[in-house]
């Protein structure tokens, strides 16, 4: 029976038929030979050319493999290891993260065996495969801990051609480019091929039980700013983050300390604050980093939230936590301005202050959005002027309960111009949250919400940040209230707080600093 092949280069076509699972990636041959001992035999055992239940049994040890390395970790490791092919860095560096032996020798019988798994024989491959297999498990290993050996195998052989690919084409666009710009621009995987196991139909076309079907990734991309090269639901690569981590280590891409507390398997948990002391009794009780809120900031001086109002007194509060020792990020509201290069200016003067971090938000006031554009042209224009600043790009199409539909491909547009980061606050629903990290490149940033997701559940999703904005500030105010009336109104009320001595501990800038 003679198959079809079917082409598709519409971004949304391509999402469809990556989506089906009627589609999946083409089955290697029955006959796969001994096991542990061929490509053939590999390409049969591993997730990526499986389907149903055997490909979510094996991607789970792909998974459970990827969980024990923290991204940040494995970009500090790559640039550790000796100069050689590029190839053969990536694979080093990820095989010494597993904890396995002698991993440069692991890193060239990957790189043998890379070169024959999509198709093909080679009987150097084959000898290549046994000896990872033999490293990997005992002679007389039973089936399942030869699928686990494959599958190890089988993520070391994907991270080597396509990061090295990605590695080369940033360099090739300057080596400073955002990452997320080359994979749309100059994408490592150019296509993807797939094989219809039962009739679907994809884009109004009928696709038979055996057709094939070939996905454009490279023509979706020049139209669409959400690139594909990942995947895409149910089937996006769980190594993104460490691919990306890998090139941005070989590209050697500095990650300042704020910018690591991103990249942990814990999200960055990151209160408020609205002056120096709040943020000098939040840092004394261990958080990692503090944050500003905007709110808070103008109503202590009586003046609205989101109106562009509170320039230098943002830039005031930066200079007075700058001499506190701990990190700090700033909500700058929209920077102020809609000409890139002022708000670029205040971005600087805000490093300048001391600010690890910078939020821009795309809200306007009267709770219109500003293009994307005009957006991206801010992040663009802060990272050219700052590169060491953490730009979180924050868009407010949930916030405001506008053009929601529009939030993918905002924050795609912002992590091409720069952005280290993207923030929706407003978002609480775990699927919109859940496919919201499935094609983002950047840490995702959540605003917490007493009836949304926990701590716990955010981290699950993918979230790598969740702030408490205004709630704080909010809290303080009716705390203040309330025992006032309570005492007035002769009700009882709780006093606990911390005493004067210990605020003036904790909240008094040192004489020292003064003038600094």
């Amino acid at each position: 029976m003679t198959h079809l092949v079917h082409e598709f280069n519409r971004y949304a076509d391509v999402r469809t038929a990556l989506a089906d699972p009627a589609l999946v990636p083409e089955l290697p041959e029955a006959d796969s030979g001994p096991a542990g001992a061929s490509v053939a035999w590999l390409r049969a055992t591993v997730a990526r050319f499986s389907s149903g239940e055997t490909h979510r049994r094996r991607r789970a040890i792909v998974e459970a493999e990827l969980a024990r390395l923290e991204p940040a970790a494995l970009r500090q490791a790559v640039t550790a290891v000796a100069e050689c092919e590029i190839r053969v860095r990536v694979v080093h560096a990820l095989a010494e993260a597993l904890g396995m032996r002698k991993p440069k020798v692991v890193a060239e019988a990957v790189n043998v065996v890379a070169e024959a798994y999509f198709e093909g024989e080679n009987p150097a491959a084959d000898e290549a495969v046994a000896r990872l297999v033999a490293q990997l498990v005992s002679e007389n290993a039973d089936g399942a801990a030869l699928e686990a050996a494959a599958n190890r195998i089988g993520l070391l052989v994907q991270a080597c051609a396509a990061t090295a690919a990605l590695v080369e084409a940033a360099a090739a666009a300057g080596g400073d480019a955002p990452l997320a710009r080359v994979l749309r621009e100059a994408p490592p995987v150019r296509t993807m091929r797939r094989v219809a196991v039962r009739a679907t139909r994809v884009a109004g076309r009928e696709v038979a039980e055996g057709d094939v079907v070939l996905l454009d990734l490279a023509a979706t991309q020049r139209t669409h700013p959400v690139p594909l090269t990942f995947g895409a639901p149910p089937r996006v690569c769980p190594g993104r983050a460490h691919a990306l981590a890998l090139a941005d280590g070989l590209l050697q891409r500095p990650l300042t300390a704020f910018a690591h507390l991103h990249h942990r398997a814990t999200p960055l948990l990151l209160p408020n604050a609205w002056d120096y002391a709040s943020a000098a009794a939040l840092a004394a009780q261990g958080f990692d980093a503090i944050g500003t809120t905007s709110l808070g900031v103008a109503a202590t001086l009586g003046l609205p939230d989101g109106a562009a109002a509170t320039a230098e007194a943002t830039v005031a509060l930066a200079r007075q936590l700058g001499r506190g020792a701990f990190l700090f990020t700033v909500d700058a509201e929209g920077g102020f301005s809609d000409d890139p290069k002022e708000v670029a200016e205040l971005a600087r003067r805000l490093h300048d202050a001391g600010a690890a971090g910078i939020n821009l938000e795309d809200g306007r006031p009267g709770g219109t959005l500003a293009s994307a554009e005009l957006h991206a042209a801010k992040i663009a224009a802060v990272k050219a002027a700052v590169p060491g600043l953490f730009v979180n790009a924050r868009t407010d199409t949930h916030w405001l309960g506008r053009q929601e539909e529009e939030t993918a491909e905002r924050l795609a547009v912002y992590e091409q111009a720069g952005a280290d980061g993207v923030f929706v606050p407003g978002l609480s629903d775990q699927d919109r949250i859940a496919a919201l990290t499935a094609t983002l490149l950047v840490p995702l940033n959540i605003l917490y919400a007493p009836t949304g997701p926990n701590l716990t559940e955010l981290a699950a999703l993918g979230v790598r940040r969740i702030s408490l904005g205004s709630l704080l500030y909010r809290r303080a105010l009716a705390a203040a209230v309330t025992t006032a009336t309570d005492i007035r109104d002769g009700r009882p009320t709780d006093l606990s707080a911390p005493s004067y001595t210990e605020v003036q501990a904790t909240s008094v800038i040192r004489a020292a600093d003064f003038g600094n």
